[in-house]
């Protein structure tokens, strides 16, 4: 048996032309991702600068140029005071919580990973405009890797990312590049553990391999924003179920009965990861670790929360009063579980329906139904669900309204608070944008609970995992 002459080449000009498509992809996201990063940069950094204040705070704070685009505040600037960062305190040792709520000795109202990345920002700093610059330092690979896995999960798709306005308006709003990593890293180590080895034919790693360290990574994010641990249920479902129903051409199942110990498995590795990153903080210093939890819990779903229950329930109650306060602390947690239950549930259905569990469907719907449902609604969450856009086949017109509306919302929130602090009239335009946004997110983010979990896989993600079809006739050996 011999091959025909003409199948090498075939193959070897398929393989150069999809790499050197690769590399173009990348190139091109990494260029326009990068320049977004230095768009942000220049935007934010106009808040900053001499002459400094007392304890290095810049003249500019708050508000910088007041005709500018895009609002320069952000939180890395903000929380240069406030929380022992421009004294260089240690974070969570030695601090803890006042009866009303104020943080001191370093605390911090972020998880113990977040807190280290300011700390470490602040090393050498003296003004806020010098932690800012430091933190930016740390935050840019981060996002340059977000993009590389991106791309190399959806291609051209990975635009959707770089080329929007949410990395340009928050990418150094606050920390959340870190974390967004790990919510990617898990989905890229799953989708790099399915692919076929050339040389066995085999997955590169097994399922449960894997999602274990899929679940690490998972575990890291938990300790640095918590969302990414609300992802450890549905890959520990999908390890669960993986394999155990009927493939699409009636093949018989790869094996009968639930893994069990696969998805005890999963929980484990996210479980441990987090104790073992949370328990040296909490022997060092239990009082100033619990402070960080006790403040999320005593916050209130005020004007600067951007949530449903202040743009809404507080009309129906008369204001921010005792009412309010109680039923956003009963409501909100309910309706979370509630959109958790429905994430989980549908996914089973699917599961049932198709045999494979939608565990990155499944996972992007929780999201949605805690971003809707929280009492805190920050504008740069938009980065944490950005990458679902990129990742699974949602309807274009819903990404596009989604980011209208955020950038509706970014650009009259901050001058919203200007005007609360200030005491200057009200503008129509403002309050509109405002409210725009957060009412736009609302509807979508509850379209998004069900679009989520039955949307596709973008592709090559979606094939990742898959056998090559056999070869073509005209690329069979011919005898010889």
């Amino acid at each position: 048996m011999s091959a025909s002459p003409a199948v090498p080449a075939r193959i070897g000009h398929t393989l150069l032309a999809g790499r050197g498509r690769m590399v173009l992809i990348l190139l091109v996201s990494l260029l326009t991702s990068s320049l977004a990063m230095v768009w942000s940069y220049q935007a934010k950094i106009k808040c900053g600068g001499a002459p400094f204040l007392d304890e290095g705070r810049s003249a500019h704070w708050p508000v910088g140029d007041p005709n500018a685009a895009i609002p320069c505040y952000s939180d890395l600037m903000f929380l240069w005071l406030g929380r022992d960062i421009n004294n260089h305190v240690f974070p969570y040792i030695n601090g803890g919580i006042t009866p009303d709520g104020k943080l001191f000795g370093g605390v911090v109202e972020y998880p113990v990973l977040s807190g280290m990345f300011m700390w470490v920002g602040a090393i050498g700093a003296h003004t806020d405009t010098e932690f800012f610059q430091h933190s930016v330092a740390l935050l840019v690979p981060f996002g340059l890797a977000i993009t590389v896995m991106l791309a190399l999960m959806t291609r051209w798709h990975v635009m959707w990312w770089a080329a929007t306005p949410p990395l340009v308006l928050y990418a150094f709003h606050n920390w959340e590049l870190p974390v967004v990593a790990t919510a990617v890293g898990a989905v890229a180590v799953m989708a790099w553990g399915s692919t076929i080895s050339p040389r066995t034919g085999d997955r590169r790693l097994s399922v449960r391999t894997a999602a274990i360290l899929a679940a690490v990574l998972l575990g890291v994010g938990f300790c640095l924003k918590l969302y990414p641990g609300f992802f450890v249920l549905p890959l520990a479902a999908y390890v669960l179920t993986y394999g155990t129903a009927p493939g699409p051409d009636g093949e018989p199942p790869l094996r009968r009965g639930l893994d069990w110990v696969g998805a005890l498995w999963v929980a484990a590795a996210a479980t441990l990861t987090v104790v073992a990153i949370q328990l040296p903080f909490m022997l060092a210093g239990f009082e100033g670790w619990k402070a960080a939890l006790s403040f999320q819990g005593k916050r209130k779903a005020d004007v600067d929360t951007n949530s449903i229950w202040y743009w809404g329930l507080r009309h129906f109650t008369g204001g921010q009063n005792d009412t309010y306060n109680t039923l956003v602390g009963l409501l909100s947690p309910m309706l979370i579980g509630v959109a958790f239950a429905t994430s989980v549930y549908l996914g089973w259905r699917l599961y049932r329906r198709d045999g494979l569990y939608p565990w990155i469907g499944v996972s992007a719907s929780m999201l949605a139904g805690f971003m809707v449902f929280h009492k805190v609604h920050s504008p740069q969450y938009t980065l944490w669900i950005l990458p679902f856009f990129v990742l699974l086949r949602v309807r274009w017109p819903v990404i596009v309204a989604y980011l209208a509306a955020d950038l509706a919302l970014d650009l009259t929130i901050f001058r919203l608070f200007g005007i609360y602090t200030s005491g200057s009239p009200m503008k129509w335009w403002v309050i509109t944008g405002v409210n725009v946004g957060v009412w736009v997110h609302a509807v979508l983010l509850v379209y998004l609970i069900v679009a989520f979990v039955r949307a596709p896989l973008r592709e090559p993600l979606a094939s990742f995992g898959r056998r090559a079809r056999p070869a073509e006739p005209d690329l069979v050996p011919t005898p010889s």
